[in-house]
């Protein structure tokens, strides 16, 4: 333990901040930094902001440090989309307001920026729409360039009535954007007109009718695409084909374990930096499933499946090297930290926690001393 514990510190040279966001009122705190001790895995508590309506989801520069995060903004009786830009003091760990601009007409859940920093692309679950947001030179938060309006719906008769998509994703090409819609059973794939900062349609992916897309991963090597679907509780893999940005369903396999009886429903899924271990959180069972990639196939196999220690899981994140896991328990209110044995992609239960009221998604970086 002691020489794990040591490589792990070497790994992580300089100062690990962790930045969450939550449901929160604007009175409230709703963003949160910590620093996380890579010798022991305790969160102290850096910062926390409050002036933000529900900053759920976070988006995380950490070479500019900056930080972005989605928020709600009420608009002649309307509640719209809005999105915040924040400097980051990596020194102190505090967090400065750069600016908030209107997104979409309706609010959103995530926001994912474009590795060439120059788009956002935000999802709205309840407004059936994805939006492309520029983002200026100075990194402050631009002008929606573009929205889409999804329709379609499929089998569930509650949750599937309409369009939901649940996240957007960019190909490790940048080319294309993926969005799991929760409500259509459906991948739905955009191309990036830079030029124009346009989204182009770029046809649909359909996973298993009741499935429930909701977040998606892409393997390091950019073969395989795992897709976390939350009403069926199961991931769907698929083949990637880089140059025609498609995609090939490969298979389907359970997160949870056999003989589990009770009400479930997934949420994030994120692969380690070596592109050995799928791990995806499950609401119900509070767990973490951890698979095994096949390195020749991309089939998933179920290692292990770790308590979060806490109530619905909502989101967690692997530290950059992989060393650590932390998980945010919404209902719980509270972020448990885990140890990854990267030789077995097993968690191990750090003993520590920290409080966070309602938090939904975590990030994390190392910045340098």
């Amino acid at each position: 333990m002691a020489k794990r514990r040591k490589q792990d510190v070497a790994d992580n040279q300089g100062k690990m901040l962790v930045f969450i966001g939550s449901y929160a009122e604007a009175a409230n705190s709703g963003v949160y930094v910590y620093q996380l001790d890579t010798e022991s895995g305790a969160l102290s508590q850096l910062d926390q902001v409050s002036g933000l309506q529900n900053p759920t989801f976070l988006s995380l520069d950490a070479k500019a440090r900056k930080l972005y995060a989605i928020a709600e903004k009420l608009e002649d009786g309307q509640r719209k989309g809005a999105a915040v830009a924040f400097e980051i003091d990596s020194a102190a760990g505090k967090l400065t307001e750069l600016n908030r601009s209107v997104t979409v007409n309706t609010s959103t859940c995530h926001i994912q920026r474009s590795a060439d920093n120059r788009f956002f692309i935000v999802a709205s679950y309840g407004g059936g729409q994805v939006g492309m947001v520029a983002l200026q030179e100075d990194r402050t938060i631009g002008p929606l360039l573009d929205a889409k309006q999804h329709a379609g719906s499929s089998v569930h008769p509650e949750r599937q009535e309409r369009p939901h998509p649940h996240s957007a994703f960019f190909s490790p090409d940048q080319r294309f954007v993926f969005v799991p819609d929760l409500g259509m059973d459906r991948i739905v794939g955009y191309r990036i007109d830079a030029g124009a900062g346009k989204l182009e349609p770029h046809g649909e992916t359909a996973v298993q009718p009741g499935a429930g897309p909701r977040h998606l991963v892409f393997h390091p090597n950019g073969k395989y695409v795992y897709v976390i679907n939350e009403l069926d509780s199961t991931v769907t893999s698929f083949l990637y084909e880089a140059s025609a940005g498609t995609m090939e369903k490969l298979e389907i396999v359970s997160t949870l374990p056999a003989g589990f009886e009770g009400e479930n429903a997934c949420a994030e899924i994120q692969i380690s930096p070596d592109g050995k271990y799928v791990y995806g959180s499950n609401r119900g069972h509070d767990s973490i499933v951890v698979y095994a990639v096949d390195p020749d196939s991309g089939v998933l196999t179920p290692v292990d499946y770790t308590s979060t220690r806490g109530g619905h899981p909502r989101h967690f994140s692997l530290s950059p090297d992989g060393a650590f896991l932390i998980a945010a328990n919404r209902d719980t209110d509270n972020l448990v930290v885990f140890r990854v044995d990267r030789s077995t992609g097993k968690l191990e239960f750090t003993g520590h926690t920290a409080q966070a009221s309602k938090p939904v998604c975590v990030r994390m970086a190392v910045f340098a001393d």
